[in-house]
């Protein structure tokens, strides 16, 4: 589904990712590991067109690198970005809705997710329904953030950090989230520090150094690997 070959990235002059290969099969979650500065980050961003990559970026055995990030979404892939993002005097409601009218998916067939998903997935969201956004805890931002993506009905979604600066109760929330995009065989690349989630729900897992991929294996080689967890995931 998702193709990555030799990406390069660039931050005006400074030359980020050095030659990234990886690839993303249809319903499978795929982890991105490493410690900050890694590259992972930057990873999903050159592929959403939003940092000057070269190399070959491939979706559904189309060429994307180089799209206009909105060009990218409507060819189906959705990305929630580390900040969030939300429209934070809109409530969550009117968010829900304008990633329903962004969907890549409505002209082809009836959309995967509905309103009632994502109230189910996050019942305080269809609490605060009628709330503007812009006054919701970070928690409840990023469950929108999530839940906004989904609306769109990609067919690959790019997770940054869903669970950075979160609460416990909350974390556990959106592992559940995970979980059910597993259920539902969605493709998820998932940027994740938390080792325990990421192992957990990804079928692959990557992680970065320098700019590069350093490993490529199953959560239980991860496990296995102690030499790897040292040097490149473990602080």
């Amino acid at each position: 589904m998702l193709q990555v070959t030799d990406l390069h990235a660039f931050y005006g002059k400074s030359h980020v990712l050095h030659g990234v290969n990886f690839h993303v099969a249809g319903g499978e979650i795929v982890a991105l590991l490493g410690r900050n500065g890694s590259g992972r980050s930057t990873t999903v961003k050159t592929i959403m067109g939003l940092v000057e990559g070269a190399g070959a970026v491939a979706f559904a055995g189309q060429p994307i690198l180089g799209l206009e990030p909105f060009e990218i979404a409507h060819r189906g892939i959705g990305y929630v970005p580390e900040n969030r993002d939300i429209f934070p005097e809109l409530t969550v409601h009117q968010n829900l809705m304008l990633g329903e009218k962004g969907g890549a998916g409505s002209a082809r067939r009836a959309p995967r997710w509905s309103f009632e998903d994502m109230y189910r997935l996050f019942p305080r969201l269809k609490e605060r329904q009628h709330t503007e956004a812009g006054v919701l805890s970070g928690g409840e931002q990023q469950m929108l953030t999530l839940c906004r993506t989904l609306m769109g009905d990609p067919e690959l979604i790019m997770i940054d950090e869903p669970t950075e600066g979160l609460a416990p109760k909350i974390v556990a929330l959106v592992a559940d989230f995970l979980r059910e995009l597993k259920r539902r065989g969605m493709a998820v690349l998932l940027v994740e520090q938390k080792l325990t989630i990421a192992l957990e729900v990804a079928d692959r897992c990557l992680v970065m150094g320098h700019g590069q991929i350093v490993f490529e294996g199953t959560p239980d080689r991860l496990r296995a690997d102690a030499a790897i967890r040292k040097e490149w995931l473990e602080v």
